[in-house]
């Protein structure tokens, strides 16, 4: 039996009242979405929308998107796009920087997709007309003390080993490149090639898209389950929202993050447990004299902490977001005094500066985490069933990879190879169909 832990979380519906994002409205009566020529990996019914998307953060409008750059009529469910994990996210790019003992495999992923980020972001800025913030910063990492960097050394060895491209420097070197680095500091690492996108920039980039796509919709109603024709085998056709309207569809994607596991209470032979990961960041106003040009992470006396400045504005203030904390918790949208004293505490011991900033926000979400730390992502045993979800800390690294691996499932091809190496159905009864 597949046990799932979430939270009650959005999910997406189709062709319901109130179609948002579609500049017509409905579709014309008669319109129905079909597979494009000599493409026969979707049966679509009359009266259906092509594809279904469960779930409105930045990896459901991305399948979203790449559904409906296909030429597929598309629609989103989810009653409050974008502001789950994705409206917490800092944005960090960084397979090499979060790369752990263990996790070769999630690295691989993530390099793969890191890799993608820049031809993603100019297709999705020439589609949308929006910036979305993808900035080529590098990362610098900080040890506080001699433990931490040691420890910071065991993972610059593991990150030799993989290929990966990191040096630890001096922190003289560490100073030239950030001034603001604080007095005490054991030591530093750079990773070139671990960058930063702005989630909520990404975010309104993909809603935009749609916007302009008078075949998708956004619906803002919650799913509460899966449909399908009857009895196991059966393919799955769409979904419930929570007014009671079902949303029919030739291929259902399920990125619903940590209430995925949930929705698929009723397709016992597909298991994908969710949880709910609870995280904290915060958001601070730095003004011109905060000259942060570099992500900054840091390991303070163990414990990991993160610092990522945003373009400056034309007043010269910029948005830094310090991160992040990590607790098993529902979401109950609950900041912690605690989290939030130890992130501030961390942060400053690397750049004291950051007393001096105005704190803004403090966002407390969930991440969709999974018993090994890898997504669920790829199509199923089930007809009508593409799995796009449990992305863990690392939904916006992988939204490209995300949106290869739609892409390749609308039009029948081999999915990357990074994505085959992760079986969708490794947590499941039924048998992996082969690829």
């Amino acid at each position: 039996m597949c046990a799932a832990l979430s939270t009650d979380r959005p999910a997406l519906p189709a062709r319901p009242p109130g179609r948002e994002g579609s500049p017509g409205g409905a579709a014309p009566s008669g319109l129905v979405g079909r597979a494009a020529p000599g493409d026969r990996t979707i049966t679509t019914p009359d009266g259906a929308t092509d594809v279904l998307v469960v779930g409105g953060g930045i990896v459901g409008l991305t399948a979203a998107w790449r559904a409906s750059r296909a030429g597929r009529r598309v629609t989103v469910l989810d009653p409050a796009p974008g502001d789950g994990a994705t409206h917490a996210a800092a944005g960090m790019l960084a397979p090499v920087t979060e790369a752990d003992f263990g996790e070769e495999t999630a690295l691989r992923l993530g390099a793969d997709s890191a890799a993608r980020w820049p031809a993603f972001a100019a297709e999705l800025e020439a589609d949308a007309g929006l910036d979305v913030g993808l900035r080529p910063t590098g990362t610098l990492t900080l040890a506080y003390d001699g433990d931490d960097l040691a420890l910071g050394r065991r993972v610059r060895a593991l990150q030799e080993a993989w290929g990966l491209d990191s040096t630890e420097i001096s922190v003289a070197a560490a100073r030239e490149r950030e001034p603001l680095v604080g007095p005490r500091v054991a030591g530093a690492f750079w990773a070139p090639g671990d960058h930063q996108v702005d989630p909520r920039a990404v975010h309104r980039a993909l809603t935009a898209a749609l916007a302009r796509d008078p075949r998708a919709a956004v619906v803002r109603r919650r799913a509460v389950r899966l449909l399908r024709a009857s009895g196991p085998g059966s393919p799955v056709t769409g979904a419930l929202d929570d007014t009671g309207v079902e949303h029919r569809a030739g291929t259902v994607v399920l990125a619903a993050g940590a209430n995925s596991g949930d929705l698929l209470a009723d397709v016992p032979e597909v298991c994908a447990p969710t949880r709910p990961v609870k995280g904290q960041t915060l958001r601070l106003d730095a003004p011109s004299w905060f000259t942060l040009d570099h992500v900054v992470r840091g390991i303070v006396q163990g414990r990991p902490v993160y610092v990522v400045p945003r373009t400056p504005g034309p007043d010269g203030h910029r948005e830094v977001v310090v991160g992040a904390t990590s607790e098993e918790h529902p979401d109950d949208r609950r900041a912690t005094a605690g989290g939030v004293f130890a992130l501030l505490r961390d942060a400053r011991a690397l750049l004291p500066g950051l007393d001096e900033l105005a704190l803004v926000e403090v966002t407390p979400r969930v991440r969709p985490g999974t018993p090994d730390n890898l997504p669920f992502l790829g199509p199923t045993t089930v007809p009508g069933l593409v799995l796009a979800t449990g992305h863990y800390r690392n939904g916006v690294l992988l939204a490209p990879v995300t949106g290869a691996a739609i892409d390749a499932v609308l039009t029948g091809q081999p999915l990357p190879p990074a994505v085959a190496a992760i079986d969708p159905l490794r947590f499941s009864p039924t048998p992996t169909p082969a690829r």
